[in-house]
């Protein structure tokens, strides 16, 4: 490839360096932090600075027929950004600066490679918030959060990434650039394009410039632990705290498999005794310990064995911090309970009514039960959005296939619950024969058409979503 047509005219459009080629590093390259789904070896990685060489990277590999696959920090949990056997993979984490802060109009624009703790720390300068904030903020970029419409531990109050997103810039297949959205506090006009690419998965253009809206940075947040004896009665209590018409500012789970392991990764004196423990805090100001000791009435009532509020912020950073590591926590599990480093994580994502999270938990742990595989569960339970994480021996195809039928059975619970096959992690390639039974053929058909208006060559990030 050394010397082909296709690398020839890549070097001609943005120099050589950033265009790479060497074998070690395009294997880097592959595949995002999903476990099991199938990836290709790029022909190649290029790393554009701006929209011109976005535009010039697009059109050379439309010329070539080749596809391409755009990609952010890889971070990602369902294979979305995985790549295809001689892709151009077009990562965009070179595009990394933030291009202004409003605070007046409590906006801010930045291209896509910006990491999420990143531009939480300059808005904070001007006393301002980017609310969303994934597990993964202190890596994963926004362009990322916002091809996937990621979610976080705010959600429960403030809403996913889509819900902050004003404005877009974006590259299409044909190379033309389009601009979405707007600056004003309201707009209606037209259709919502803004929100059509929101989600997309980078299957219908590539995103190059995010005008973002900010809030009021909270006031401090008081946070508290509740205890239980069974999983499903912390689900019960989630259920109670909606009902009451109570709003966390988090509100999260993790049972007692999770709460092991990340004991174990990382001590911090975690009841590891507990089947599950929920994460919660209020940012409500001068209401604030009057709101947490309603939540706290709340779970004793629906049957927590102990509630206590974290004893200042130390302590509370350092609960929120334990919910982060969750996901390393396990890998680690999974690595160490399997010969040779074989264990993986079957990683699901689904949201169900807050009003069915108890039946929603009680059927992970009889799927547990009946296919013979660990399953742990953590997840943002204020919004019904839950992470089963299915402990498999990669090495041992009977466990490999345990494993893909307890997801299929965690899968159809939901459903059935009349809840979505994915809650923010996005369908990638994890989850496309599940978003068709979700949404159904016509669903499928409407997708198929606005995918082949957009990228009628089917070049863009091909094989995911639909």
């Amino acid at each position: 490839m050394a010397g082909s047509p296709l690398l020839d005219d890549l070097r001609a459009a943005l120099g050589t360096a950033a265009v790479l080629t060497d074998p070690d590093l395009l294997a880097g390259y592959r595949h995002d932090e999903a476990d099991l789904c199938a990836s290709g070896m790029p022909a190649v990685v290029v790393r554009p600075t701006d929209t011109a060489e976005v535009v010039a990277v697009v059109r050379v590999a439309a010329a070539h027929g080749v596809p391409v696959i755009p990609q952010g920090a890889r971070t990602g949990l369902a294979g979305g950004a995985n790549a295809v056997d001689g892709a151009v993979v077009l990562s965009l984490t070179a595009m990394d600066r933030i291009l202004e802060i409003d605070p007046v109009n409590r906006i801010a624009v930045l291209q896509p490679g910006v990491v999420n703790a990143a531009l939480a720390g300059e808005v904070a300068k001007y006393g301002l918030r980017y609310p969303p904030d994934p597990g993964s903020w202190e890596s994963s970029t926004i362009g990322g959060n916002v091809a996937t419409n990621a979610g976080g531990m705010c959600c429960v109050k403030y809403g996913v990434t889509g819900e902050y997103v004003l404005g877009l810039e974006v590259v299409l297949a044909s190379g033309e650039v389009l601009r979405t959205g707007r600056r004003t506090a309201k707009g209606v006009a037209g259709y919502d394009l803004t929100r059509l690419f929101v989600g997309s998965e980078g299957t219908l253009g590539v995103i190059t410039e995010i005008t973002v809206s900010l809030r009021p940075a909270p006031e401090e947040s008081l946070t508290l632990v509740a205890v239980f004896g069974s999983i499903a009665t912390a689900g019960a209590a989630v259920a109670e705290i909606s009902a009451r018409g109570l709003s966390p500012s988090l509100l999260e789970l993790l049972d007692q498999t999770h709460l092991r392991a990340i004991e174990a990764y990382r001590p911090m004196g975690l009841r590891t005794d507990a089947r599950a423990l929920l994460l919660a805090a209020v940012d409500t100001g001068s209401r604030a310990p009057a709101d947490l000791a309603r939540l706290a009435e709340v779970c004793t009532f629906a049957g927590a064995d102990e509630v206590f509020a974290a004893s200042d912020a130390v302590e509370a950073a350092a609960l929120l911090q334990a919910r982060r590591l969750a996901h390393p926590a396990m890998e680690r599990y999974a690595a160490e309970a399997f010969p040779a480093g074989n264990g993986g994580l079957f990683l699901d994502d689904v949201a169900v009514p807050r009003s069915e999270l108890a039946a929603l938990l009680d059927g992970v742990e009889r799927i547990s039960a009946e296919q013979g595989v660990l399953i742990g569960v953590v997840g943002h339970a204020g919004d019904g959005n839950m992470h089963p994480l299915i402990v498999v021996d990669r090495a041992d195809p009977a466990s490999v296939a345990r494993s893909q039928r307890a997801f299929d059975a965690i899968m159809e619970l939901a459903l059935s619950l009349g809840g979505t096959c994915t809650g923010e992690h996005g369908v990638g390639l994890l989850k496309r024969d599940w978003l068709a039974r979700e949404i159904g053929p016509v669903g499928i058909r409407v997708h198929q058409a606005v995918k082949a208006a957009l990228d009628p060559a089917g070049l863009f990030n091909p094989g995911k979503v639909i």
